[in-house]
């Protein structure tokens, strides 16, 4: 119809994280503590193995090279920090607050996430083993340049979440929503279920010739060779 306008949708960027940390001091006071407050702290290979800091807050704070295996950080609040070749099985920080937050060449496996909020958070380099996001509300943050094997972001909520040089295995995005996701610079995107969901993401063409197999068996389409 002459004077109709084709309008494109544009996905709108994820805002990063601007970390600017004080002059910091060393960490000295031992084993964490649930409900404990740690401001300014420089936390460098400390072994928080087992340790019990749920409830905790960390404000500008950074963590390097820390084990974090089996630490219990539930509820607790991390903001304007950065977390830098962190490593640790089982880590839980369901329910936890991430904002203004680098996390680094990050080395985890089992990490628990589930009903967190993260809000403009950086995941750069390293490679997270099972991440558990379900239930999780994440709103600009980007994962550029890691590998995520088999993250479950099953009922969670998704916005301006862009995943740039990233590869993407056996994703799960069951009930998940998502709202301004970008994945066309990913590295790799694999969805084991909840294919469908995809509405509010923007794909390539390669991408979608990709996963077109995925997409038929979720709609139910059979796909068979010509007679």
């Amino acid at each position: 119809m002459r004077g109709m306008v084709r309008r494109t949708r544009v996905t709108k960027a994820a805002r990063r994280p601007e970390v600017r940390l004080p002059e910091l001091v060393a960490h000295t006071g031992g084993e964490l503590v649930p409900d404990g407050d740690y401001d300014g702290l420089e936390f460098r290979d400390a072994d928080l193995a087992g340790q019990d800091g749920g409830g905790a807050r960390f404000m500008d704070c950074a963590l390097t090279g820390c084990a974090l295996d089996e630490t219990q950080l539930h509820h607790a609040r991390v903001i304007d920090s950065v977390l830098t070749g962190i490593r640790g099985v089982g880590t839980d920080l369901s329910e936890a607050t991430l904002r203004d937050v680098e996390l680094v060449d990050a080395r985890l496996g089992g990490a628990q996430l589930h009903g967190a909020v993260l809000e403009r958070v950086l995941v750069r380099g390293g490679k997270i083993d099972y991440l558990n996001l379900r239930k999780a509300k994440l709103k600009d943050v980007v994962f550029e340049g890691c590998v995520l094997v088999e993250p479950d972001f099953g009922g969670a909520r998704l916005e301006r979440v862009e995943f740039v040089d990233c590869v993407l295995k056996g994703a799960d995005l069951t009930a998940a929503t998502l709202v301004d996701v970008d994945l066309r610079r990913a590295a790799e995107v694999d969805i084991a279920r909840g294919v469908g969901r995809l509405s509010g993401a923007v794909i390539s063409h390669a991408q979608l010739l990709d996963l077109a197999p995925v997409l038929a068996a979720e709609m139910g389409v059979r796909v068979a060779a010509d007679d």
